[in-house]
């Protein structure tokens, strides 16, 4: 009996924590349906007096925001690519090789974590002005594809993996990089999956960096910079806002859904052994 009750318990506390984190999304939701004067009622209510489809259509009419989304999936999907096959390599450097000098490395690599984006913004601007990448797709994509906190993710789960897999491939005939593409990766989807999917998200909410090197907003500009267009000297259109908003999270809520499957299991799977 007491076991019912504690797991009842257990259950009505996760549902009240799962409603607290879907509230908002909800509520924007249906925020966005409603009349542009609506939206600030008092009292405030979850529908309005319509539901006004509108306002999903005037947000493509209001600014080229199609483009922006067009820019935030070039970005992102580029920029995921990227990060996946570098700390792959790395990780496999880190992880699987041995080596002399190689903890001692990757604990560097490794302390650059602690360096925010924010102090390296200037420096970073100030190379690429010499590089001639300002206002291009490699000043959005390759300054933060090199980060360490893929390679220490993927490490992980390569020290979970058996050495002997390692061995038994080497006694085949296979060279580092067959061991490599034939062997580790493909045991390796569903943690590329969480990394992949946390890198897609981060480089399409990312407005800083975006801010900062692109100077063609329609051309460049992802869709963190195209909401700012609802901003104007005459004020904020917030029900256009909120329909925004909505269209710009469910890219985000497609890949997660997608990779649902590799994502529980890549998160069960990454462990933190040592060797």
């Amino acid at each position: 009996m007491l076991l019912r009750v504690r797991h009842a318990v257990s259950e009505g506390l996760l549902l009240i924590v799962a409603l607290l984190f879907i509230f908002p999304i909800v509520y924007t939701v249906a925020s966005s349906l409603k009349p542009a004067g609506e939206v600030f009622s008092r009292p405030p209510t979850l529908v309005g007096s319509e539901l006004r489809w509108a306002n999903y259509t005037e947000v493509f009419e209001y600014a080229p925001f199609h483009r922006y989304i067009l820019n935030g999936v070039i970005q992102s999907g580029l920029g995921t690519v990227v990060v996946l096959i570098v700390s792959a390599l790395a990780a496999y450097a880190f992880g699987i090789l041995r080596w002399r000098g190689r903890d001692q490395t990757l604990l560097a690599y490794l302390a650059t974590m602690m360096i925010p984006q924010e102090v390296l913004v200037i420096p970073m601007f100030l190379l690429l002005q010499r590089l001639g990448w300002i206002n291009t797709w490699q000043a959005l994509i390759l300054p933060w594809a090199f980060g360490a906190f893929g390679t220490f993710l993927l490490r992980q789960f390569f020290l979970s993996l058996p050495y002997e897999l390692v061995e038994a491939a080497r006694v085949d005939g296979c060279n580092h990089w067959q061991t490599f593409l034939r062997v580790i990766l493909p045991l390796a989807k569903p943690s590329l999956a969480v990394l992949g999917v946390w890198t897609f998200i981060t480089y399409w909410n990312s407005f800083l960096w975006p801010l900062i090197v692109v100077n063609d907003i329609v051309e460049l500009g992802n869709v963190s910079i195209g909401l700012q267009t609802f901003f104007g000297e005459r004020g904020a259109a917030w029900n256009l806002i909120l329909a925004a908003s909505v269209i710009a999270i469910a890219p985000t809520i497609l890949v997660v859904i997608l990779l649902q499957k590799h994502l529980v299991k890549g998160i069960a799977t990454v462990g933190l052994a040592g060797r």
